[in-house]
């Protein structure tokens, strides 16, 4: 039984090489995470909480707009969406 186990070391040499550019991405993308807030939180703290409040804004109506949120979100983005404009309702407004 022992001479058929497979060693983590053996699965992880059977992964494609895009698997691995996208754990590299992921793995690049926190450490860019973390040195842009310790850069922010040397800033003033009134620019870095309108610069952050700013940037989420941005991309919570850019979901709304695109209905590509988060699952989780799911609920909270179907109750706000009727009050702003959605990709699907300007389409058909183009058609008219």
């Amino acid at each position: 039984m022992l001479l058929f186990a497979v060693t983590a070391l053996e699965k992880l040499q059977t992964l494609k090489p895009d698997v691995w550019l996208k754990i590299g991405a992921g793995i690049g993308a926190f450490i860019l995470a973390i040195l842009l807030y310790r850069r922010v939180m040397k800033m003033n703290k009134v620019i870095a909480g309108v610069v952050i409040f700013v940037v989420f804004t941005v991309v919570f109506f850019s979901w709304v707009y695109n209905r590509n949120e988060p699952k989780f979100l799911t609920p909270v983005v179907e109750r706000i969406a009727p009050f702003f404009p959605s990709a699907g309702s300007y389409s058909s407004k183009q058609k008219n």
